[in-house]
Formats: structure tokens, sequence, C-alpha cells
């Protein structure tokens, strides 16, 4: 099988690469994103809780501490995810002091607990911070407390007794300052305690001790960078070698972002993308008391409070391309209400959310499981974002400004977003204005190149980073050359960069650029932009400080009395045209509208499948697939044509049909007997990594049943998918009254008919065979009793 996958691909090579070695597992499997209540716990177990944790060991969740609203708590409950079933956890030794607001975490087969509030909350006596440390041994169930004891910095020669370490003479030990509502994690053998509340004030410093071996001391972490303001309350996950925190209670600097901590550099980023253009969802609201976990590449945000509500959305972060967005649960989910306080786990493929309090300040005792997903990353951006660095196979030349800048792109991807560029594409085509080698020449002469460049980017990748060289998001350098992007998208009618750009530039425009950007609005007559920064100015808490500045001095008297003028008149709310209906025009949308309309006229090449001629673009081929990339750049097909083939077996049409929505917008929907067909495909057509795969080999095993099993088996018979082949005969036995009335059934070869008669003989004479055992069994045990 001949197989074009470059150097530094993303594929995971577990995977099989034809679906002759395809195995499959059928099931039953949980639906993905789907929401479902596991059995509460029984008040006698345990109560109903918040401020509690709870850690992940093997096929378990351990709850420990909390509060249930009269009393603090310090039993550990256990429930097992496999029974779906609650019970005490077995413990010896003395367990911490009832506590809440602590921290839990695990580090190979025990569980350590810092900190915490603790005293008697019903009659208010003895309320105290703390910051002790306890191991839980999961082995043993038994409960050891950390004990840090030191005078001098020379060892004194002791030797350790059981969990008591050799102590250090001639200065006191250093320990974190007692906390509770911090967060805490493990890496390299290591336990993190960071920030919290210790009874006075909040805090941001950040505190270490090592897991492993006899030298135990704490440690204070010099931190460096961005570092979060001080906080509580907040959610802390790690993933690739960093930790993060989100949102949480910090006073008046409270905020939504997210920030990241490098553990091997101690070094804190404010992971910001207001600065980048493109159309992601906001961050999740500014909240404290909820829950983030990771799994996969993504982090997942659940729950807690933000003002007066209880929001029970569940947020996204994907590491890989910096984006937040909201998961929308499965048809069949029972989402859990809003809560805040609750603690949260990762099993498995599986997020578990136990207790927390809901509405009216009640404390729940239920427990949620969300069933991720993890497929492969999707690399549609990404793929046409290398394609326009790269400029291979490029065919039009834009000739841009006043010096004539020569840009090269791609006119499928081009034509695919601009309706505009489009046309101006059709008249060179039609006019023959070409380049030397042939390729098309459209002259933008009125275009700021910088600003075509990145409209560009925008119809490749779906994005713009104005800031990518160095510059402030705020700069009057920014803001202006948005502004020409805003320009270019009302010429070029592409809606929704123009709703992207009004976005970006209002969240830019402060008491220091405003004016700026009011006379450069003015200038350009963007009329909907120069009414925002109108309005800005005469805002009540604007208006004087912008008005006193040395920067209005110099504004154009028309514009000086516009502004006057406006602080008259009664203000209307300024409505975005196209705020409204923008969200399906997104890069997929345009390209799928391109494959299935609008494309048609500026096809470059012809595949070939079993005799049928199909129009396709080289460029868009390349982008996805190193297959063609190889071909196109070592040589042009004879006649412009492609025979079609996955490795030596032809695809159906309609399986053909799939795979080409794939490659230009993505799209992974397909029948199960397609997935047969296209399961090999990533690995011949060099697809950068295994996301369609992953999405057939899920699509085989969750959705073949009585109505699509006889479709299912010819496919399989086809490529000779015998272990696929062996599940739908099963399925087409044990359903045969069922399956012989489906019409398709018609269309089976003779030889397939004759393959599932056998397979029904077979399942017959297994039937008689075993009653005939049992009839036989009876009968010796009636002449037994003679």
């Amino acid at each position: 099988m001949a197989i074009a996958r470059p150097p530094g691909m993303d594929f995971d090579h577990n995977w099989p690469e034809s679906t002759e070695c395809l195995t499959l597992d059928f099931g039953p499997f949980e639906t993905v994103h789907r929401w479902k209540r596991m059995p509460e716990c029984d008040e006698f177990v345990g109560a109903r809780r918040s401020k509690h944790t709870v850690v992940a060991y093997k096929e378990a969740l351990y709850v420990f501490g909390g509060d249930n609203g009269k009393n603090m708590l310090n039993d550990l409950l256990r429930f097992d995810v496999k029974d779906k079933s609650w019970g005490r956890a077995f413990t010896t030794g003395k367990p911490p002091a009832p506590r809440y607001h602590h921290s839990a975490v695990v580090h190979e087969s025990s569980m350590f607990v810092f900190g915490g509030y603790t005293g008697d909350i019903h009659s208010n006596c003895n309320l105290t911070n703390k910051n002790d440390l306890f191991e839980y041994k999961f082995n043993t169930g038994q409960w050891v407390e950390w004990k840090f004891e030191g005078r001098d910095d020379l060892r004194d020669g002791c030797q350790p007794k059981g969990n008591s370490f050799c102590r250090i003479v001639g200065r006191t030990v250093r320990t974190p300052v007692a906390r509770a509502a911090h967060g805490a994690a493990v890496y390299d053998g290591k336990l993190w305690i960071f920030a919290g509340y210790d009874g006075n004030a909040r805090l941001n410093d950040m505190w270490t001790i090592s897991l492993i071996g006899e030298n135990r001391c704490w440690e204070e972490v010099n931190q460096s960078g961005d570092i979060p303001p001080t906080c509580c309350n907040f959610a802390l996950a790690v993933a690739r070698d960093c930790m993060y925190v989100f949102s949480g209670q910090s006073g008046a600097k409270i905020t939504n972002n997210l920030f990241q901590f490098n553990f091997q550099q101690n070094q804190w980023t404010r992971i910001s993308t207001e600065h980048i253009l493109r159309g992601a969802p906001p961050p999740p609201e500014k909240r404290y008391g909820h829950t983030m976990v990771s799994f996969d590449r993504h982090l997942y945000v659940f729950g807690g409070a933000t003002g007066q509500t209880l929001p029970n959305e569940l947020h996204c972060f994907d590491l890989d391309s910096q984006t937040w967005s909201i998961v929308q649960p499965s048809h069949d989910s029972q989402v859990p209400l809003g809560r805040l306080f609750h603690a949260a786990a990762v099993v498995g493929d599986a997020m578990y959310i136990f207790g927390g309090t809901v509405d009216n300040n009640v404390r729940s005792g239920e427990i949620y499981r969300f069933q991720f997903s993890s497929y492969p990353r999707c690399t549609l951006h990404e793929d046409y974002g290398k394609l326009l660095e790269s400029k291979q196979f490029c065919d039009v030349d834009f000739i841009v400004g006043g010096e004539e800048t020569k840009i090269s792109a791609h006119i499928a991807l081009v034509a695919a977003r601009s309706p505009w560029l489009r046309d101006k594409i059709r008249k060179a085509k039609t006019q023959g204005e070409l380049n030397e080698n042939g390729g098309l020449v459209v002259q933008l002469p009125d275009t700021n190149p910088s600003a075509f460049e990145m409209v560009l980017s925008y119809i490749y990748t779906d994005r713009i980073h104005p800031t990518k060289k160095g510059e402030e998001p705020n700069s009057n350098e920014v803001i202006l050359i948005m502004m020409d992007v805003y320009q270019l998208s009302l010429q070029f009618h592409m809606n929704r960069l123009e709703h992207l750009c009004v976005q970006f530039l209002e969240a830019c425009i402060s008491h220091r650029t405003v004016l700026g950007a009011l006379h450069n609005a003015a200038k350009m007559k963007l009329n909907f932009l120069k009414e925002y920064c109108l309005r800005f100015v005469v805002k009540d808490s604007n208006y004087s400080q912008i008005v006193m500045s040395r920067e209005f001095e110099t504004l154009e008297q028309p514009l000086m009395v516009e502004i006057i003028r406006r602080k008259q008149m009664p203000q209307q709310r300024l409505v975005d045209p196209h705020g409204d209906n923008m969200r399906d025009v997104t890069l997929e949308k345009d390209l799928e509208n391109f494959l299935k309309v609008s494309g048609r006229e500026s096809c470059d090449i012809t595949l070939v499948l079993d005799g049928c001629l199909i129009p396709a673009h080289t460029a868009i081929l390349a982008a996805r697939s190193s297959y063609f990339e190889a071909m196109f750049r070592s040589f042009r097909p004879e006649n412009n044509q492609v025979n079609i083939t996955i490795g030596e077996m032809v695809p159906s049409r309609q399986a053909f049909d799939s795979l080409l929505r794939y490659v230009y917008y993505g799209d992974v929907t397909m029948p199960p007997e397609d997935s047969l067909y296209l399961f090999p495909a990533p690995y011949f057509y060099g697809f950068t990594n295994n996301r369609l795969q992953a999405f057939c080999k899920h699509n085989l095993e969750m959705n073949v049943s009585c109505q699509n099993v006889i479709q299912i088996l010819e496919a399989a018979d086809k490529i000779q998918a015998l272990d696929m082949k062996k599940h739908a005969l099963n399925i087409i036995v044990h359903n045969f009254p069922k399956v012989a009335r489906l019409p398709h059934i018609e269309s089976l070869s003779k030889e397939m008919l004759l393959e599932i008669f056998q397979a029904l003989a077979d399942e017959m004479s297994e039937s008689r065979l075993c009653q005939d055992m049992s009839n036989a069994s009876l009968s010796d045990h009636n002449t037994s009793g003679f």
C-alpha cells in the first residue's frame, strides 16, 4: 500500500493501517457528552455536603470532609464506579480533624490532605485555619499525620522512626501559613500549594514539599512572570507540565482570566486571547466555587457562582487552539443543576461531580457522571494556514496598493470566502489577465497590503493575529490597521469578519485611543465605528477626562462640534447589523457551500472514481492530504485526472462523497458503511492525524443496527473486514425476522445470501445442541429418582 506521510505528522501509530486489521469493541458504550445521574449517597453512609474534596484512585472515588450545613465532617466515603455503589472507606489511625475548604491530591498509592478550616461551626467555637498535612494510604487504610519539627540546619543524626523525620537544628522550619480555599497539585513527586485565605487576607504565595524520600521540608517557591492576584475558591488543574488556575474570589480584581504556571520554570503566564480576532466564544463568566479538571487536551470548568446565579453549562478550554467553548450535552443527558463548592474528579474517560451547594443553600448528595470524548483535534484551519504560508500551488496574484505589492493566493479558498473577490477573479478570467506562469492576476490598487494579508489570514484560518509582530493590542498602530481590515471586510462582503472587527475594535478603544479612532473612522467613512467612538466619548464616566485631554485640543473642529451636540442628545442603543446572524458564517460553512454549490466554476482537477468524473480543487486536496501534495508537486496528472482508490480498494461513491466532505470542511458525519471504506484513508492519503479514523471506529461500534446491517455486511465483505463481517452476521442471525423484511436484502448476491443461511444454520445447530443437552440432563435427573 502506498502511504504518503511527511515527517512531523500527528499520527498515533497504535492504530491499524488497514480495515483488515481493525478490531472493534461492540460495547455497551456510554453516549459521548452524556450526563448521567449515579446512585445518590444514602444518609446512613454519609451526609450531603459541600466544600469537601473528591479524588480518584483506581476504579473508585474518595470523598473527604466538607460540611453538611450544621457540622464539619471528617468521614471518608468511597464510591465504586464499576459497581455504582457507596460505602465508607476502611480507615485506621487518627484522621484529620473535621474540616472544609481543604485540599486533597493523590500521589502513587496515597491521598494527601492539606489545610482547611476547622472548628465547630454550629457553636462558632474554635474556628481556625490549618496548615497540617495528612497522608491516607489506600492499600492499608491508615491515616498518618506528617510532623514538621526542627531546630537547626545540620541534621542531628537521629534515625527516622515511623513517619517522623530527622530534625534540623538551629533554625525554625518554615511552613506555609495556615489557610483554606486554596489549590493543590502533584507534579514531579512533589505537593504544590497555591494561594487561599488565611482568615484575614487572600494569598497568592506558593509552597512545595517532596512526597518522595526522607528530606521532607516545605520550600516557598520563587514565582515569576504574570502572577495571579491574591485569590481563593478558584479552580486548579494540571496538564502538560503546567498548572492552570481559573477565576475565583480575588476582591475588586476578580476576573475570568486563565493563568498557566510552568513547573519547570516556576513562571506564570496569563493566557490572553482577546488580542486575537476569531469567532471563538468568550471565556466563562468570572465565578468562584467551581471545579476544573483536565482530560486529553482540554480543561473542563463546571458550576460555581457568578454573582446571583449558579450556571450549569460545561465550559471547555482547548489547550491546542487556546479557545473556549461550551460543551453541548447529548440529547438523553440528565444535566445536573448549577451548584458551587462541589468537587470533581476523573476516572478513565469520565468526569464525576459530587455534592455541593444548590439553590437556597441546600447541600447535595447527588453524584453525576459526564462522558468525555477523546478524538484527535481538527486540523482544518491549521492545514489551510500552512498552505497559505508555503505559497505552494498558488494560482492567483493580487497586485495590491500603490506600490503594486504582489500577494499570491489560491482561487479556491478566496472564492469560497468572499463573493466580491470571487467576482473580481471571474472578471480577471474573462479578460485573460495572466502572469508569466499562466496564473491569474487581480488588481486591488486602493488596498492596504498589510490589511489585505490579514484578511487572507482570516480567509484561510478564520482568525487574525494583529499583534503577531509584538505590538501592544491597544496601540494606535494596531487599531489603525484593524480599521483598514474592517474597511476591507465591508468592501469584500465578508459579514462575519466585519462583525469580528467591530468586536475587536470596541474592546481596544479606551480613553487613550478613542479620539484617534474617531478621527480615522470619520476619515475612512466607517460610520458604525464612528458612532461607537462618539458614544464612548459622551458617556458620563468618560466625557470629562476625554474633553480635558490634550488630544481633544487637536481634534478637528467638525468632530468637536459633533461631540458637544451629541452630549445633549438622548442616547439610543447601538445595534450591530450582523450580530445575530454570524454563528454559521465560518470557514467550515463557507467551504461546505463551496463544495456543494459555488465551487464548480473554479475546479481545476478531476477525480475518477470507478469511471465517474468528480471535479475538485488542487489547492484544497494538497492542503489536506500529503498524498496529493506530493503528487501535484512532482508532476501534473495526465489530462488533469486522478484515479481514486484507497490502497487496492475502490470505495463506493457514497463513501467517497463522505471523504470529500471531510477533506473540504472537516465533516465526520457519515453512514456506518462509509466508515468501513474510509477507515484506512488517513494513512493512504496522509492526513495530518487519525481524527477521521477515530470517528470511523466510533461510528462502527455505536451505530450498526438492524436497519443498516445489510449495507454493513456488503461493505465488510468487499474490503474483507472480518471482525465487522462476523458482527454483522451475528446481528442478522439474532434479528432475522426484522432483517429479512428489509428491501435491501433483495439486492444481496447469491454468495452473500448463502453465508447468511450458513450463519443461521450454525446458530440453529448450537441452539438445538443446547436444548438436547438440557433435555438429557433433565431426563437423567428424573430417572435418578427411581
